[in-house]
């Protein structure tokens, strides 16, 4: 008994059941103080980043950063499966209604990000610090910035960038680091801006009345929700073994949304519950990824690359927000646009979820994936221009 209680002190928060049990817990702690006044400005998504953030900074459970097959698990497995059930809410009118704002949007957030990469290179210049892969390293957070980590780790792999440990490790913490206060950020202006300077909704928002926050979940509709979003997965992963050219993540959410149009899918109780608690799982593991020992541990490098990403996140704010406002842009769709650049699809579809706007969420998916593609083009044509 004792060197079995000497063993669990030693490896505890490595556990992969104490680290399941951990983000549920999360989950629940996040929902429960959104239930306060003063808790529910912030809201159940921010409160689950910032309670793991903590608990991983504490070595509560351990930050993403060690690979934990945990959180593998969940960016490969729960992350897909929530964005399956939630599209299945999707009516095809919102994508008519909210396609095109938002695909302004996200080219406008595009434009802020490539904008910001060149301000920023002016105003930090990194080459002193960095070297010869500095022109590297803008390109990898430009495509980063504007697609998602797949850009991310292209642009690097291309420059060969992650041969040089320090820096590649480097770059990752800092990018995980900063972009996740930026995810919190596009969750809770949109509030604050809708207060003090109103906007009106795209017309697509009134499917949002549709969504009910206390379902009843009965067994039929659960085993029923979940075997078409695993199946749902197993297709698609199928389907890009044969079809490379294709993304997963296409193929998932053409899926959901043909059946979300059927009747008996409609029907089915539970849908919104089952997705939004996947999601916030999966922003749970979001905030592990704040490691601010490992960000510690990787030299002078850390002052240059944050003050570059910085720059390239305010600038890409700026924009984005700026010129939205004056063409009176709904807030929400301001903020689903810039995560899909920033975040990439996931993180587009939990910043439309959390919102409690279904009508962005295919929207959200769709320019994401268009970021993918074409963040890591921009990305090469700035570190070849630079």
């Amino acid at each position: 008994m004792i060197k079995f209680f000497l063993f669990f002190n030693m490896h505890w928060n490595d556990d992969p059941i104490y680290v399941s049990a951990m983000l549920c817990i999360a989950v629940f702690f996040a929902s429960w103080l959104n239930g306060f006044k003063g808790w529910k400005t912030i809201g159940t998504p921010i409160l689950a980043i910032l309670l793991c953030s903590i608990a991983a900074n504490l070595n509560i459970i351990p930050t993403a950063t060690s690979g934990h097959p945990i959180y593998n698990g969940v960016f490969m497995y729960i992350a897909p499966l929530g964005i399956f059930i939630a599209l299945l809410e999707v009516d095809l009118k919102s994508l008519k209604n909210a396609g095109i704002p938002i695909l302004m949007m996200f080219f406008l957030g595009t434009i802020g990000t490539v904008t910001g990469v060149f301000v920023a290179w002016f105003l930090v210049n990194p080459v002193t610090e960095i070297g010869a892969l500095a022109p590297a390293i803008a390109g990898m957070f430009t495509g980063t910035y504007i697609g998602g980590s797949i850009n991310f780790n292209a642009v690097a792999l291309h420059y060969q960038v992650n041969d040089s440990g320090a820096l590649f490790a480097a770059s990752t913490v800092v990018d995980n680091l900063l972009g996740t206060p930026w995810i919190i950020a596009t969750l809770l202006l949109p509030k604050y801006l809708f207060k003090f300077f109103p906007r009106k909704k795209l017309e697509s928002s009134k499917t949002g009345d549709k969504i009910k926050m206390n379902e009843h979940i009965s067994i039929f509709s659960l085993s029923l929700i979940l075997g078409l979003g695993l199946l749902g997965i197993t297709i698609s992963k199928v389907l890009a073994n044969y079809f490379p050219q294709i993304p997963e993540i296409i193929t998932l959410t053409t899926l959901a949304l043909v059946l979300a149009q059927f009747e008996f899918v409609k029907g089915l109780s539970g849908k919104h519950t089952l997705g939004f608690f996947f999601i916030l799982v999966f922003l749970a593991v979001i905030g592990t990824l704040c490691d601010l020992e490992a960000l510690s541990g990787i030299g002078s490098l850390t002052g240059t690359l944050i003050q570059f990403v910085a720059v390239i996140i305010l600038v890409h704010g700026l924009v984005i927000f700026g010129v939205g406002a004056l063409f009176k842009m709904d807030w929400d769709v301001i903020a689903v646009a810039s995560q899909a650049n920033v975040g990439g699809n996931t993180t587009a579809l939990a910043s439309a979820e959390s919102l409690n706007r279904p009508d962005l969420l295919i929207p959200g998916v769709l320019v994401g994936s268009l970021g993918n593609a074409l963040g890591t083009y921009l990305g090469f044509l700035v570190a070849g221009i630079l």
